[in-house]
């Protein structure tokens, strides 16, 4: 296995910490991104194809700007995918779904034109490939990202964007040196009802803001197995369809394990994600950021964490039961969030006047706030309709995406940093972003780095 650094991954934390970002060398070089010509369609390839992949390949392939070229997976073809385990993934029912795509649109029957791939740095290396979407389990969004970043490749990431906080900040940097365009998969912000709340919060529709409640949920889902497909005895050996020692990439060496390893459970392992906090603090976070115009702010403290994560030896070590925290900002703000609130964001202002909008759901009070037209005037968000839609429109123009990398960083960042005090039964934590350390806690701070297996390292 070719590894992804030359140079062996700094060990340490006070090492790490005292370099705010992690910067892949020679990547300004390395880095060839084009800007295709209006006239010209976009190739893009899917990085993943599992239940996230499926549910918005439909919006590359039908965009007439796009042609999807190219699917990526170590696994070949296997079951359980989807929100009831019904669906077949890998990269070959993703090959079949391209092919049948265009045969039919374009009424050439036999059309055989999508590449298949088993390891990633392959299809990255093609050069008629211009943009990938990242549809991989958690811990592999960083390297996946950097990599790209680094082949000039313009980037769908879809959330939560990393896995520990180091990771995040590599991958910012490494986009911003680029010069790719990335957009992050909060599709929240493509949604009307999300938009129109916060373009009330921004223009003071209920006056001052004097609450802010953020309400996520919580859990542990089967997603449709059954008991013998949750087992937690390892098998012999992996299943034939799948690449496991690339499955797990920088993730620890262990034996194919069905409770985790099968799809859609590895969220709730600490090796591959951060759970259910993570995932929809990813969407819910990030709307609270964009009506308080917090794109690339980190907090400067967590306070009142309360929540305890499941004994680490277990499989599902991420937290399952009800937790809460508050954000606090340089400027005062803070965000109170909980697993108790209605799943969403809430917005309390003056003379009782307030805002909760959620999946489908937008309620005002008084209820003729929601009428209330914004002015030419004042100030008025993206109005992107899709998220892949603006994505590739910025790929052709060279603007900021509607949901670019730092404001998927900035909004992940709260929940990472209360995961960490949650792990170590902190009850507050103080945070340096310029230093990229917690004031007094050393402990905390080597939480912050990832601990790669074997040759995979963050190229610094």
């Amino acid at each position: 296995m070719t590894k992804i650094s030359r140079r062996r991954f700094i060990s340490g934390a006070g090492t790490l910490l005292a370099m705010p970002m992690l910067v892949p060398s020679g990547c300004v070089s390395a880095c060839k991104s084009r800007r295709p010509l209006p006239s010209e369609r976009i190739n893009v390839g899917m990085l993943g194809y599992g239940t996230m992949a499926q549910d918005n390949i439909g919006n590359f392939l039908h965009n007439d700007s796009v042609q999807v070229i190219s699917i990526c997976d170590p696994v070949s073809e296997g079951p359980l995918y989807g929100y009831r385990a019904e669906r077949m993934g890998g990269r070959e029912p993703g090959r079949r779904k391209v092919n049948e795509f265009y045969a039919a649109k374009n009424e050439k029957p036999g059309y055989d034109g999508c590449k298949v791939f088993n390891d990633f740095r392959e299809m990255l290396d093609d050069p008629s490939l211009d943009a990938v979407c990242i549809s991989t389990p958690d811990h592999w969004h960083a390297l996946h990202t950097i990599w790209a970043a680094k082949k000039g490749k313009h980037i769908y990431g879809q959330k939560p964007l990393y896995l520990t906080l180091l990771e995040g900040r590599a991958m910012v940097r490494a986009v911003q040196r680029s010069g790719i365009t990335f957009q992050t998969g909060a599709q929240s912000r493509s949604n009307d009802y999300f938009r129109m709340a916060c373009e009330m919060v921004r223009n003071n529709r209920i006056g001052k803001v004097q609450r802010i409640e953020v309400g996520l949920n919580k859990g542990h889902s089967t997603f449709g197995k059954t008991p013998e497909q949750l087992s937690e005895r390892p098998l012999a050996k992996p299943p034939a369809y799948v690449d496991f020692d690339l499955w797990l990439g920088p993730a620890p060496e262990r034996s194919f394990t069905p409770k985790i390893h099968h799809p859609m459970q590895w969220r709730y392992n600490l090796e591959y994600s951060c759970g259910m906090l993570t995932d929809f603090a990813a969407h819910q976070l990030d709307i609270m950021q964009w009506a308080l115009n917090k794109d690339g702010e980190e907090p400067v403290a967590l306070e009142n964490i309360k929540g305890r994560l499941p004994p680490p030896t277990d499989l599902y070590n991420t937290i399952a039961e009800p937790f809460s925290f508050e954000i606090v900002y340089n400027d005062g703000v803070r965000v109170f969030v909980s697993t108790e609130y209605p799943y969403g964001c809430h917005f309390y202002g003056e003379n009782n006047k307030k805002i909760y909008v959620t999946n489908g759901k937008l309620e005002t009070n008084p209820a003729e706030l929601v009428r209330e037209k914004i002015k030419d005037d004042e100030i008025q968000l993206i109005r992107s309709g899709q998220q892949e839609k603006n994505f590739i429109e910025n790929i052709y123009s060279g603007g900021v995406p509607i949901s670019p990398v730092a404001a998927g960083f900035s909004s992940l960042t709260p929940a990472v940093l209360a995961h960490i005090g949650m792990r170590l039964e902190r009850t507050s934590l103080k945070w340096q972003a310029s230093k990229t350390r917690f004031e007094g806690d050393p402990e905390a701070d080597k939480l912050l780095a990832p601990h790669m297996r074997g040759p995979w390292r963050l190229d610094i």
